[in-house]
Order: C-alpha cells, then sequence, then structure tokens
C-alpha cells in the first residue's frame, strides 16, 4: 500500500462534502478542529444520541471502506489524517442486519468493512485483587484509532476459525451493540494474539477442557486443549 500523501488527505475532506454534505461536513469539521487545537489527539468525538423522532435522509451507500487492515479507504485511495478516520469512526455504528453505517444527527449512510472496523495493536496486563483477596487478571487492549477496550462481560473476546485456512481470527468486542444490533468489533493483529495465548490457561467448559484467558472475572475459551498439554512438565 502506497503512504498516504497529501493528496489522499485532500481526498478525506472532499469525502466531507460529497458523501455528508454541507450540514454535516460542519458538524465533523468543528470536532477535527478541536482535536488539532488539543494538539492533535486521536480521541474519537461524542456519539450524538440516536433520535427516533427524527428521521435522518438515507443517503444510501457512502463510497468508503475499511480494509482489513484497519485503513480507511474514500474512492479506492486512504484517507491519511488519522483525527479524520478518527471522527467518522465516532458515529460509526451497525445495523440489526449487520451492515455498517455512518450515522449523524442529520443523515445516515452505509460503508463497506472487510473484516472489524477497529484492528487491536497493543494488549495491557495486570493483576489485581478481587473478592475475598483472589487475584483477578484484567486484559485490555488499544485500537489503531487509540480506543482502549477492556474485556469483560459486555466486551468480550472471541476466536473464529477461517474455514479456508484454518486459521484462527481473534476478536474483542470494542462498542456493544445497541437496540439489538450486533456491536463494533476490533481484530487482534497477529503479535496481541500470540502475547493473548501466553496468558492462556486450561479450565473446563461444559465438560470440555479448552485453553482461554480470564478478565475482569470473564474467562473466555480460545481453543481446545491439544492433546500434548503440559507433557513435557509431567515427563
Amino acid at each position: 500500500m502506497n503512504a498516504a500523501g497529501p493528496g489522499n488527505a485532500l481526498s478525506g475532506d472532499a469525502l466531507l462534502v460529497e458523501a455528508h454534505g454541507a450540514t454535516t461536513r460542519n458538524a465533523l469539521m468543528g470536532g477535527l478542529a478541536a482535536a488539532e487545537d488539543r494538539g492533535g489527539a486521536a480521541a474519537p468525538a461524542p456519539r450524538a444520541p440516536r433520535s427516533p423522532s427524527r428521521p435522518r435522509p438515507e443517503c444510501g451507500h457512502f463510497d468508503i471502506r475499511i480494509a482489513r487492515d484497519g485503513t480507511w479507504h474514500y474512492r479506492g485511495s486512504p484517507i491519511g489524517r488519522k483525527e479524520l478516520v478518527c471522527l467518522f469512526a465516532s458515529v460509526l455504528h451497525r445495523e440489526p442486519d449487520g451492515s455498517y453505517v455512518l450515522e449523524t444527527p442529520v443523515e445516515r449512510g452505509t460503508i463497506e468493512v472487510e473484516d472489524a472496523p477497529f484492528v487491536a495493536v497493543e494488549l495491557c496486563w495486570c493483576e489485581g485483587r478481587g473478592h475475598e483477596g483472589r487475584g483477578r487478571q484484567t486484559i485490555g487492549f488499544r485500537t489503531t484509532l487509540d480506543e482502549c477496550v477492556t474485556a469483560d462481560a459486555e466486551h468480550p473476546i472471541r476466536v473464529d476459525i477461517d474455514p479456508v485456512t484454518g486459521e484462527p481470527r481473534p476478536y474483542v468486542m470494542v462498542r456493544p451493540g445497541r437496540d439489538g444490533a450486533p456491536g463494533l468489533e476490533a481484530r487482534l493483529n497477529r503479535p496481541v494474539f500470540y502475547e493473548l495465548v501466553a496468558l492462556a490457561v486450561p479450565e473446563t467448559v461444559d465438560g470440555r477442557e479448552v485453553l482461554g484467558v480470564w478478565s475482569e472475572g470473564v474467562f473466555f475459551p480460545i481453543d481446545d486443549v491439544p492433546a500434548d498439554f503440559g507433557g513435557e512438565a509431567d515427563a
């Protein structure tokens, strides 16, 4: 992929005009100006509450794509300004049918997501104290957009198996869904997944021996326990 240059950043600005209209542009650019005033901090802007009494004009499909590596594209070109991507991500959610939608207080439209909208690029781990003085492990993740999430009951870790390659596809919930819709997940990149596997311990779940991790008092299975697991220690 070519590095994003000034032309690609301009494409992101053009997106604000062509895909979202002047009203949306003013709202998002106001947030972008605030981000620049913070020295370029990439903190996502607050999401506007949904109001069923104010239906938003349907704009169809915006020509926006989130690639598997988490890069946002407009008309085939990567959007080079991280602050701008964070602003779009702040108004991203999913519909009950699983589609991805950018929704502002004034309009909405669908976008394409190749895998998950976010990618987790860093794992944080700590051991604390839970009830009755027992150890309580906490696992957190940071995404490419600097959004942080702690794995817990509302933000579960799940691992799918690719039906073609047979390789694991790990995800963590970043923003739980609303109104019965699926939430927004981050795919764990390979180094982060390896760190997660290093923290795995065996447990019995529904009569099956599995490997998984604990976080905030919740156990998240990763894979079945290998037949030779612990064999070397027993030898």
